[in-house]
């Protein structure tokens, strides 16, 4: 014998979140399931701190009338550059090359259909992780002092985010908590234990300076370089038993 059931859901949406209200009930016999009564709300956290360490792109680009030309160019003043790092005791494991390339200048003014070379661009960029944020002013200008004519942003992080993401995990289910709260008020219910929980992925958000620098004085001074505040955000959504 087939025993026929009815299922009913009110649903109720916040302008202020992703909140979502279901009252379901559910009759049939007696061996049927008990009611099944929910509210499912998402919760937001963020956390900020100041940044610990900074991340470099330098380099330089050479142009000769050949490969070997520009190559030997380029190599002269990246050598200057990784000693002008090493006095400001980058250690070598913190710099690493991000780029290399080597292409043609040609020139189609005269002869579209036969274009001519007219020499050789080197490019050569290292990444350089700096784990004292105080020198980054002096380490800048230390290594286009050297020679480097390309430095491609400046980029502050934090070590460990461990400590952040916790709390912004706290502060989310906080979040969610007071929310359901609020929409089991408003319905004229009491709010009861976690059915369902999930969080997102936690990206670390920071202040990124970009920047293209052509140096053609004999000597650079330090740039004012602001560190700003990194930030890591938790989102969690959560489903609570209501009764």
């Amino acid at each position: 014998m087939t025993t026929l059931r009815s299922f009913t859901r009110i649903t109720a949406f916040a302008v202020t979140g992703t909140l979502l209200l279901a009252l379901g009930a559910c009759s049939g016999d007696r061996a049927g399931p008990r009611e099944v009564r929910t509210v499912t709300v998402t919760g937001f956290g963020e956390a900020q701190a100041a940044p610990d360490q900074a991340q470099i792109s330098a380099g330089v680009q050479s142009f000769g009338a050949t490969v070997i030309a520009a190559s030997r160019d380029n190599e002269a003043i990246l050598s200057r550059i990784m000693k002008a790092l090493a006095s400001q005791d980058i250690e070598d494991d913190d710099i690493g090359t991000s780029n290399y390339s080597i292409w043609a200048e040609q020139n189609y003014d005269r002869m579209p259909e036969q274009p001519q070379i007219r020499g050789y661009h080197v490019s050569n960029i290292v990444n350089v992780t700096i784990k004292d944020i105080g020198k980054i002013g002096d380490i800048l200008a230390a290594v286009t002092n050297a020679g480097a004519n390309s430095v491609h942003g400046v980029q502050f992080g934090v070590s460990d985010t461990a400590a952040l993401e916790t709390q912004a995990r706290e502060q989310a289910m906080a979040d969610a908590r007071r929310r359901a709260e609020s929409l089991a008020e408003l319905a004229n219910v009491e709010l009861g234990h976690v059915v369902t929980l999930s969080t997102s992925p936690s990206p670390v958000f920071g202040l990124m300076k970009s920047s293209r620098m052509e140096m053609s004085d004999a000597s650079a001074p330090s740039p004012t370089i602001s560190p700003g505040q990194q930030s890591v955000s938790v989102q969690v959504e959560v489903t609570f038993a209501i009764r």
